[in-house]
């Protein structure tokens, strides 16, 4: 017997109290063979199935169960997956990520049922204009359902998905076997301007996902030294897939690089009793997504901004790399201070395994050589000047190395998550290693012209961006267009001037 509608869509919260719904699949009535339980996801992520267990993979390296649980941590370079237990049991080994099924995100707005037939749809609560609209995983109105009404006149819970034509997509969908999921973004659909209730909700809003993404184990802050994007091992940008693989100066002039920092000289840098230490090497990167710590379920402390990453937001929208409104704020940019020309301040990402570091700070002091047989003439100035960069975590990557921290240098390479689109800049160089790859490749490697192509390039890339024209420029300058410098590192307390950018 079909129950009836009643007040059943008024809400979704209210269905969890009246309806009797479903814990198992996601059923169509006309016996879809592709009808399943829809695995819901916010961003691109990897699939791996071990017999009934699906474990659901971001593009950091966390690993959660269909409930959204993590429960582990994986190493994408490697194909390792480690579960979080206290033995550290090992789930899967030798995991070749690239044949993986890839999900694509499922935006859900507000709480919904979800129903996965040829493909996911998002069945909403009732809107105030009597229609029950439908989208499709990109949160595009595709439609809306249509409820039969039993013997009594009154409406069921069984019902067709139409599209905007009336055409039937599903037929036979009852509610009471669907799941509900809770919003994973924050915008609410744009209710439908109708005369009536019947069965064209019009159009509603469209976020896009992003499509592109073949491979999301390339993350924002990804580098591996198992993949080049040259053959040739002395280009210090090249020998090692990375999103970061790159980076430029603050501005178009050496003496500029100190203009974005503020004045007043050197913060004082405590080390932090207890703190990690180590050794490893810088890489570079700008993608523009939105960054790992602003995300509500990192702690969300780190800014967020707009599309443009100009003007900053609420951090509920997602990321411009998943079809969300989020992206990373160009005021991240590395800087100086006036009269503190031996210290530099930025933000940078650190490996999966260290996905609790959001926030911490860091002292790297550079060892004159560089990492991926780049020592040049560029990296042992680093040492002779005595210079140290001050970083703040505010990202991970899931392939990212102990010891290695991204730092973000806008032109330094979008890698695999390429969310600048709304920006307005200009070429952004190699997609892993960014302008000063190409600076590698057009002067032959020769260490000594690196920072004028450099400086050339940020210009012209960022000549709408005065501020993301700086970060650029920060390479050249500071730096000294080394690239993939190697350093000792020692945690330290986060000085002012990180933390109010942060």
């Amino acid at each position: 017997m079909k129950k009836k509608l009643f007040t059943l869509l008024l809400s979704a919260a209210a269905v969890a109290l009246i309806c009797n719904c479903g814990d198992d699949a996601v059923i169509n009535a006309d016996n879809n063979s592709n009808s399943s339980r829809p695995i819901i996801v916010s961003q691109p992520s990897f699939l791996y199935r071990d017999g009934d267990t699906n474990y659901i993979i971001d593009a950091y390296g966390f690993v959660t169960n269909e409930a959204g649980d993590t429960i582990a941590l994986a190493d994408i370079a490697t194909g390792l997956i480690v579960a979080l237990d206290s033995q550290r049991t090992i789930i899967a080994q030798n995991v070749n990520f690239a044949e993986l099924e890839i999900l694509s995100p499922t935006i859900i707005t507000e709480a919904a049922w979800v129903l996965h037939a040829d493909k996911n749809y998002v069945i909403h609560p009732m809107n105030q204009h009597g229609v029950v609209i439908v989208t499709d995983a990109s949160g595009a109105a595709i439609g809306s359902m249509i409820f039969k009404t039993g013997s009594d006149g009154v409406p069921t819970t069984v019902g067709d998905i139409v599209d905007l034509e009336g055409n039937v997509l599903v037929g036979n969908v009852d509610l009471n076997d669907l799941n509900i999921y809770q919003p994973n973004t924050n915008p609410v659909p744009v209710p439908v301007e109708s005369s009536s209730s019947n069965d064209n909700p019009g159009p509603g809003p469209v976020l896009t996902s992003s499509s592109s993404v073949e491979n999301p184990g390339n993350s924002s802050s990804s580098k591996t030294n198992s993949t080049s994007s040259s053959s040739k091992t002395k280009s210090s940008s090249s020998a090692a897939k990375s999103s970061s693989s790159s980076a430029k100066s603050s501005s178009s002039s050496a003496k500029s690089s100190s203009s974005n920092g503020g004045s007043g000289g050197c913060p004082v840098i405590k080390v932090k009793s207890g703190g990690s230490t180590g050794s490893g090497w810088a890489t570079r990167y700008w993608d523009c997504c939105m960054p790992h710590c602003s995300w509500p379920e990192h702690g969300g402390q780190a800014k967020v901004c707009d599309s443009r990453g100009k003007n900053p937001i609420g951090n509920g929208s997602g990321s411009v790399c998943s079809g969300g409104g989020g992206a990373a704020c160009t005021s991240q940019i590395p800087f100086t201070v006036d009269g503190c020309e031996e210290y530099a301040f930025a933000f940078a990402a650190v490996p999966a395994s260290n996905g609790g570091d959001c926030g911490k700070c860091f002292q790297l002091t550079f060892t004159g050589e560089g990492h991926y047989s780049s020592t040049n003439g560029n990296t042992r100035k680093l040492k002779n000047q005595n210079k140290k960069l001050i970083i703040m975590t505010t990202n991970i990557g899931g392939d990212v190395q102990q010891g290695q921290f991204d730092i973000m240098i806008p032109g330094g390479g979008v890698g695999m998550f390429n969310g600048c689109a709304n920006m307005g800049w200009g070429a952004q160089g190699e997609q892993y290693g960014g302008l000063l790859s190409d600076c590698e490749k057009e002067t032959n490697y020769s260490a000594g012209k690196y920072a004028s192509c450099l400086t050339e390039k940020c210009n012209k890339s960022f000549a709408n961006d005065e501020e993301a024209k700086k970060g650029c420029l920060f390479l050249a300058t500071w730096m000294n267009a080394a690239g993939n410098p190697e350093h000792n590192y020692v945690e330290v307390e986060c000085p002012e001037v990180l933390k109010k950018k942060y």
